[in-house]
């Protein structure tokens, strides 16, 4: 018998050779801005709406393009509400603007005013078709403790149809370090998770095996993409990747800001592999545990910590001895209100529960 050669997909020369059931993804490593005024914000949204056109004109057969966190906010942590965005509002209105001029579809990350909490924004993603309809709208659900300020997102993990009928889901930057994110996406239904980020480089290798493992354990494609270049004090690192359901690493970017790195994912071969896998089909076997041996699989629920979580008790042996718990570090005062739901999480956005 002839010895099993892993998959490695190729990416269609960055999508120059888009197959009929191709997604041509465009990760934009955007230069990381310093934003202080609401002048500088203008500037800025103008940058990006003048990168979904390069986008566009570099590549006629690109369905979507993303940008990564902070993309118009800089790694500064600053909440002044000058600089804070709304869902609605008219920042927001330009973005999606720009993906209905050049017939594209976008995904942008914006710092959300929090009527409840004004010092406490929510790091927010948004995806547009190339209509200009809103398909995904998320509140980043871990928000890099104990430097950044935002608050918990509340809206659960939503998964929509994207271009060319994958279903595509996103998360935000420190999302990608708990596989239980990547999890969620490929539960309900995700076959492109897109990960936007700021990350600086001492995550560098970090970044890369969650990237992979995140796409192996849920035999999912993963387009994942940070800020570039630096503004005077941080440096981000760029590095656009994206990775084949079977961990495999397709495409990577280097550190070049404003560089484009372009491929085309096949959620088709996602399907196919989640339906014709044995091996390794880790997404399926978790519930299914030992099917060899018991029929359909062992179907409890053994992890003591998903119990110990849903019934608000997750505590850690050491949990008493742990040094960090608060923002203090970092210049943030103590939180003194206590975690409650925001009213759009009882709109039926999202998965928050009602």
């Amino acid at each position: 018998a002839v010895p099993h050669t892993p998959l490695r997909m190729s990416s269609g020369l960055g999508g120059l050779n888009k197959s009929p059931h191709g997604v041509v993804v465009g990760l934009c490593q955007l230069q990381l801005p310093v934003i202080e005024t609401k002048d500088q914000l203008d500037a800025q949204v103008d940058r990006v709406c003048a990168l979904v056109g390069k986008a566009r004109r570099g590549s006629t057969s690109m369905d979507l393009v993303v940008f990564p966190e902070y993309m118009l906010h800089g790694l500064s942590m600053d909440v002044c509400d000058e600089i804070m965005c709304e869902r609605d509002g008219p920042i927001v209105a330009r973005l999606r603007a720009a993906c209905v001029q050049h017939k594209i579809w976008g995904c942008f990350s914006i710092m959300e005013r929090n009527p409840a909490a004004p010092e406490s924004p929510f790091n927010s993603g948004l995806i547009f078709d190339a209509d200009g309809n809103e398909v995904l709208y998320y509140r980043k659900l871990h928000p890099w403790v104990p430097v950044e300020p935002w608050a918990p997102g509340d809206l659960g993990v939503p998964v929509v149809d994207g271009p060319n009928g994958c279903k595509l889901a996103l998360i935000i930057c420190h999302d990608g370090m708990f596989p239980e994110m990547a999890r969620e996406c490929a539960y309900k239904g995700a076959e492109i998770m897109l990960r936007t980020a700021g990350y600086t480089a001492p995550i560098r290798d970090s970044w890369v095996f969650t990237n992979q493992a995140n796409a192996f354990q849920n035999l999912m494609c993963t387009a994942s993409v940070c800020m570039s270049g630096s503004d005077g004090t941080f440096d981000s690192m760029g590095e656009g990747m994206f990775c084949n359901f079977d961990g495999g690493i397709i495409t990577r970017g280097g550190g070049r800001p404003d560089e484009i790195i372009t491929c085309e994912l096949r959620p088709d071969l996602v399907r196919e592999a989640r339906l014709g896998w044995g091996v390794e089909n880790n997404i399926y076997q978790l519930g299914h545990r030992a099917y060899v041996a018991v029929q359909g699989g062992a179907r409890d629920c053994p992890y003591t910590f998903m119990h110990d979580l849903v019934a608000g008790k997750y505590r850690l042996p050491w949990e008493g001895q742990v040094k960090h718990t608060d923002g203090r570090s970092c210049g943030f005062p103590a939180p003194v209100r206590e975690y409650a739901p925001s009213a759009a999480a009882s709109n039926g956005h999202g998965d928050a529960k009602k």
